[in-house]
Formats: C-alpha cells, structure tokens, sequence
C-alpha cells in the first residue's frame, strides 16, 4: 500500500509537522483545523473516507494551512510504517503524533461477539500501540517529540453496553504511561486526553441527551473548537508526559 498524498503547498518543509490519525472524522477534523491555525503542516490520515480527509484539507487550507491526506488501516504495521516514511520523507520531521482514530459498538459483556471483541483490541489499542512505535523512531532520531492518545472515560470507569470499547480504552491508559516512561529520556512526551462526547459519527446514537448528563458537573458536555485548541496546546508544552487529562466536567 502507498500512502495518497495530495499537497496543498510545495515549500512547506520548515513548519512543525502533525499527523492526526482520523483525521476524517469529526473530532479529528477538528484538530487538524486547530493545529493549522498554531501554524503546523498537517498530515491528515484516513481509512476509509477519502472526500471526508479531502474535505478537512480543504477547510484548513482556505484558513491558510498546509497539509497532506494518506491512507492507511492502522491494523496494518506495514501501512502505518508506509505512512509514517511518506510524513517524514516529505518535511524531514515529525514533531507531533495525534492518535485519533477507532472504532466504536455497543454491546453487553455477555453478548459481545468475539470478532466484534478483536477489532475493537486491534484497532483501538493495537493499531494505537503501532502508530506510536513507528513514530518513536523518527522522534528518537531528531531529539524528541510529542504524541497525544485521545482516549475515552470509558476506559477509565466503563460504560454500560461498552464492554470490547471500554477496555481498548483501558489498555490505552497502561500503554500511554509506560511509553512516557521509556522514552522520557529520548525527549518524547506521550499524554492521553479524554475529549468527552461530541456530536460525530463515532458516537452515533449513544450521544446523550441533556437529560442524562447528570454525571457532568456542570450539566453540559464541553465545546469541540475548544477542546482541539487545547489539545494543540497541551501537545507543545515541554514538560507535560504521562498525563490523563479530561476535557469535559465529569470527575476521574
């Protein structure tokens, strides 16, 4: 598999460089905007849906940013590396990783089918450990980098009906922790931020209505714009690794 690359601009090498897996999606476009507007050269991945990483480019690109859309499944170790290779080759750099993309379903702990168990795993948390190995070797070899899991509070106290969803989540928390650990002294910081519900695709009809926001202290979920500007923030700060954060008013 060879990454698609569509450039918006052929002299973009000296710009910060983000790659936002599912970059398609809603909260991924999001902070592919909010990383253009800090002035990053944004690569923006997806899967499956082509006009939709077309569109994000688009919409960056009329705010002046600069940026790129590849392809890959981030199950593939072989098309994550392609991927990677193709940023890097590209502008010489990887300052930060974004890994936004995953799935989502809705089933009990009883009845949760084995296959619908496995690529939950694989594409949460596999594909999620994948994509920050092959980009701790570029960060590794240029003196450091940063790298933001956006992960879920399901991981952190589980959800009714989101057994195979909550404990990908889970294992994102032990991978981001151990990886800030082992690659500290490499200069790469590695955070995981809970970006709380979002009217996307992703969550569908589980989105909850303002009657069941009880467990938010504030009784409203948090504001997108908001939520991207801060996690581009959070992303350059120097000495923030390891960190859980929640963006919305529901207590860890």
């Amino acid at each position: 598999m060879n990454p698609e690359l569509q450039v918006s601009d052929h002299s973009t090498g000296e710009l910060r460089t983000v790659l936002v897996t599912g970059g398609s999606g809603g909260i991924g476009g999001a902070l592919c905007l909010a990383f253009a507007r800090a002035g990053f050269w944004v690569g923006v991945h997806y899967c499956g849906h082509k006009e939709s990483a077309e569109k994000t480019l688009a919409e960056l690109s009329v705010e002046g940013g600069k940026g790129a859309i590849y392809q890959a499944d981030i199950r593939s170790r072989v098309e994550i590396q392609s991927m990677i290779d193709a940023v890097q080759k590209r502008q010489g750099r990887l300052d930060v990783l974004v890994c936004n993309a995953g799935v989502a379903s809705s089933h009990l702990v009883v009845r949760c089918p084995e296959d619908e168990w496995q690529r939950m795993i694989d594409t949460n948390l596999t594909g999620t450990y994948r994509c920050l190995t092959a980009a701790a070797a570029v960060m590794m070899t240029q003196g450091g980098g940063s790298m933001m899991v956006i992960g879920s509070y399901a991981g952190l106290h589980g959800m009714n009906g989101q057994a195979a969803y909550a404990a990908s989540k889970a294992g994102q928390v032990g991978l981001v922790q151990t990886a800030a650990r082992e690659w500290g002294p490499h200069n790469i910081r590695v955070n995981l931020v809970c970006p709380g519900w979002h009217p996307t695709a992703l969550a569908g009809d589980a989105y909850p209505s303002s009657d069941q926001l009880s467990d938010h202290v504030l009784g409203n979920v948090s504001n997108l714009e908001d939520v991207s500007r801060t996690i581009c923030h959070l992303a350059q700060l120097p000495g923030l690794s390891g960190q859980l954060m929640n963006l919305d008013s529901r207590i860890f």
